[in-house]
């Protein structure tokens, strides 16, 4: 019976990491439909390149960094032989799953940067991200890491309660990104002289709306699967997570005024907001979570991009950043048993717990972006931005029968072709 006990928490772990793995095509996705035509491709290629860069940043630095544990031990031992690691190689699957939450960290801020950074020192961001600052986070409140859920037991009678990351995951990615964002400064053409918006509409919704869907599939295995044990698992979460997507569409749709973009993000908005409280909360609580999150969203956005002037791409500092702040408050106000909820949660840690993250993540941003800012250069050259990240870093575009129409200048730099040789197909008679 424990064979088949450990081996069926290694599946049921292995399939949540494969749900989360799933929804970094939803990340990519979703940057392709709102990002311009000519930064499609480098929407593409920087969420799967950080998705590599961070799994190897993650597997030999900073899963040490939060639990303590490394994998420099023989296979037999990783697989269980000795008694140091689980049976079937379940710690390998945990790794899997949770380096695949780590690896949201930069798909996150890839949204909100995106059409000006240049490539190489983002993955370089992305590595120092996954390897110190977001184990340090999450060793903090997943783990035993500088006492601090034993100072929050001793001070409030509770832990901070996150149960799959509103704070830990998607309030740090979004506050994180907030750095990022106002140290890369507006797209160029985004602001007119005197400050009004010019509108940079999504260059394909139904991208768009496809990887909103994926990310809300595979949130139910960001979710559920959270419990990491067969024997935990809760069809609460599942209900939870369901009725606080549906609230954030509706409130989104109604908000937003009918816009595609915000319905699809309002969805997303909800289950950020849910995470944290998920396995606590009454579902009429999850709703409300959900509901708030999405109107939040619609108001966050629009305040950003036309009062403050504030140009993150994806709108992922409302998103993630204010959204997850949201969740983590709302665990403790919705998982109250007055309220409907399991209990076993305090208002006060969640406050201070949130709080605490927040000013933690915003820091790191800060501190990663503004180092390659003032050492290497974060941002493309004017000429690159205008010309899109696709020909400028990686010499292709999404529609490459349209490169014909480019001006020479454009597909030409100092007399070299920057397509290496590559034959531009014919223009398109209209």
């Amino acid at each position: 019976m424990d064979a088949y006990k450990s081996g069926a928490d290694v599946l049921f772990v292995l399939l949540g990491a494969i749900m989360v793995l799933a929804m970094h095509a939803g990340f990519a996705f979703l940057e392709v439909g709102t990002v311009r035509r000519k930064n499609q491709v480098n929407a593409l290629v920087k969420i799967l390149g950080d998705f590599a860069a961070s799994t190897i940043a993650y597997f030999f630095i900073g899963y040490s960094v939060a639990y303590g544990v490394d994998f420099f031990s023989g296979a037999r031992a990783l697989t269980g032989e000795g008694g140091v690691f689980a049976a079937s190689g379940y710690d390998l699957v945990k790794f899997f799953f949770l380096a695949t939450f780590a690896a949201a960290i930069p798909a996150i801020v890839s949204g909100g940067i995106a059409e000006r950074a240049r490539f190489w020192p983002q993955l370089a961001a992305t590595a120092l991200i996954v390897a110190f600052f977001y184990p340090m986070m999450e060793g903090m409140v997943w783990g035993t890491r500088l006492g601090v859920q034993a100072w929050m037991t001793a001070t409030f009678g509770v832990a901070f309660h996150d149960f799959a990351g509103s704070v830990v995951v998607h309030a740090f990615g979004g506050w994180l990104a907030l750095g990022a964002v106002l140290l890369l400064g507006a797209r160029k053409g985004r602001y007119r002289a005197d400050g009004r918006l010019i509108a940079f509409p999504p260059s394909n919704i139904p991208f768009l709306a496809l990887g909103a869907w994926i990310l809300s599939v595979g949130w139910f295995g960001f979710n559920v699967m959270s419990a990491q044990k067969l024997e935990g698992v809760s069809g609460l979460v599942a209900l939870n997570s369901l009725m606080a997507m549906v609230g954030g569409i509706l409130a989104a749709l109604a908000a937003g005024r009918n816009d595609p973009g915000y319905v699809h993000n309002g969805a997303l908005a909800g289950l950020v907001a849910v995470c944290a409280g998920s396995d606590v909360m009454h579902p009429i609580g999850a709703m409300v979570t959900g509901a708030v999150a999405g109107g939040l969203f619609v108001w966050a956005f629009e305040t950003c991009q036309n009062r403050l002037r504030v140009d993150d791409v994806l709108g992922v500092w409302p998103l993630h950043g204010l959204c997850g702040l949201w969740g983590g408050l709302a665990c403790g106000l919705f998982g109250a048993e007055a309220l409907g909820g399991m209990g076993g949660v305090s208002l006060a840690a969640q406050v201070v717990g949130t709080l605490m993250g927040v000013a933690f993540a915003a820091s790191a941003g800060f501190i990663v972006y503004g180092l390659l800012k003032v050492t290497v250069g974060i941002r493309l050259g004017a000429e690159d931005e205008y010309m899109g990240a696709d020909l400028a870093i990686h010499r292709i575009t999404a529609y490459p029968e349209e490169m014909a129409a480019y001006p020479q200048s454009v597909t030409q730099q100092g007399g070299q072709d920057i397509t290496e040789g590559r034959p531009l197909r014919p223009a398109v008679e209209h």
